[in-house]
């Protein structure tokens, strides 16, 4: 069977080395090249099949059908730029093209990559910008909520998420080492300043909630991967159905898990889902409802949901070489 090269910068990190191993086991797609900076020259081995790193600027660009960018924020859109030049779509891992993003003065967003909410958006797009991974849990689970005009205008969203280490990456820090790490359990980012937080906000204005404040909590977890996000959120009433707005907006969809009792992180880890309950706030003066969301953050929240967005991109099925 034929196979699309594809090609991965940034394959050094954990989302760029997650990534190269679903690639590795997709039956329509092959990795062409894997760059990795300061690891060039070195080899690894992706589903049992030995590659060479190279450096970014000795990636054949014009050789992929498809370049996936893992680069670091604020490196990402020039490389981005490259691969797009060179013939490649690309989708983009960094935050540099996300709505609401800084990150690169000048640039605009590049269609969100969030099939459930913008799947029409994604199959032409030549470059798409791949979401955050709080992002991913967070809006998936507040969508359904906004698009039925159950939120009302000005109200003040709080979440609380808790993040395994992977999700702050692979540089060396002295914060994240195992020592620091185990047996303890902090928060992070305080005082509502996250970066993701501008990416939430923006998402949210587009599906129709733009007063509404979100306060926004990440904590670190002393596991190796997976989001677990606690969203209060004010409604205008209780549905009679509490998880009706959720079965109306995602029924079908193939990676949306909907679930009676709040899920746990070994439900999804290693899997291309996101797990979703709600309920009602008991003994409260004003309608409230609480909403839980857990997703891998390398696989729903990272590299799977970069494959999702090439599979649509490439006109594959979409649901191919994902782990669900």
């Amino acid at each position: 069977m034929h196979k699309l090269p594809v090609g991965v910068l940034g394959a050094s990190g954990y989302a760029g080395r997650e990534l190269c191993a679903l690639i590795a086991a997709h039956p329509q797609l092959s990795l062409r090249f894997a760059s990795a900076n300061e690891r060039r020259g070195e080899t690894a081995s992706f589903g049992g099949k030995s590659l060479t790193f190279v450096a970014p600027e000795d990636a054949p660009l014009g050789e992929a059908a498809l370049v996936f960018t893992a680069l670091p924020h604020g490196a990402s859109a020039a490389w981005v730029g490259r691969a797009s030049v060179a013939g490649a779509r690309v989708v983009d891992l960094s935050s540099d093209l996300r709505p609401g993003s800084a990150a690169v003065p000048g640039h605009q967003p590049a269609p969100y990559g969030m099939p459930e909410l913008s799947r029409d958006l994604l199959a032409a797009a030549p470059v798409v910008s791949n979401p955050g991974c709080y992002p991913t849990a967070i809006l998936l689970a507040l969508a359904p909520l906004v698009r039925a005009g159950l939120v009302p205008e000005g109200a003040t969203i709080s979440v609380a998420a808790s993040s395994g280490v992977t999700g702050a990456g692979s540089s060396p820090r002295p914060e994240l080492l195992f020592a620091e790490v185990a047996e303890d359990f902090r928060a992070y980012a305080p005082g509502n300043t996250h970066r993701h937080l501008a990416e939430m906000r923006a998402v949210l204005a587009g599906l129709g909630a733009p007063s509404v404040d979100l306060i926004f909590t990440p904590h670190l977890l002393p596991v190796a991967r997976g989001i677990l996000a606690t969203i209060t959120v004010p409604v205008t009433s209780i549905p009679a159905d509490p998880m009706g707005p959720w079965r109306d907006a995602y029924d079908g969809e193939p990676f949306i898990e909907l679930v009676d009792e709040p899920p746990t992180l070994r439900s999804v880890t290693r899997r291309n889902v996101v797990r979703i309950a709600a309920m009602p706030v008991k003994h409260v003066k004003s309608p409230t409802m609480l909403v839980y969301a857990a997703i891998d953050n390398l696989v729903k929240g990272a590299a799977g949901q970069a494959l999702q967005n090439a599979n649509l991109m490439l006109d594959l099925p979409e649901t191919l070489g994902l782990p669900a």
